[in-house]
């Protein structure tokens, strides 16, 4: 579980970011969550936005992504949802205590 200090320090990471990943009108796919799953091992930090046309609720959306992936939830904020989960392999994010 992320702390309050830790959040704030990723929104503050992931405020540039452009969102890689768009959920539309099919929703959540196997194939989408897999593709997140590889892109957070990656990155650790990414943006993911949910389309006017999706017929989920974003909240829904994200609970879903996270549990799949094992992410948490950092922010959403409009149609934008942050996730962050901790890198095996490319750890380059060090958070703070």
């Amino acid at each position: 579980m992320l702390t309050g200090k830790q959040k704030r320090f990723l929104r503050s990471q992931a405020h540039h970011e452009k969102p890689l990943f768009q959920v539309g009108k099919s929703g959540v796919t196997e194939n989408m969550v897999e593709q997140i799953r590889e892109t957070l091992e990656k990155r650790e930090l990414i943006k993911v936005k949910v389309l006017q046309n999706c017929l989920e609720d974003k909240d829904v959306v994200a609970e879903t992504i996270a549990e799949a992936t094992d992410a948490h939830i950092v922010q959403i904020i409009g149609n934008n949802i942050v996730f962050y989960k901790e890198s095996i392999e490319h750890k380059e994010i060090i958070l703070p205590k």
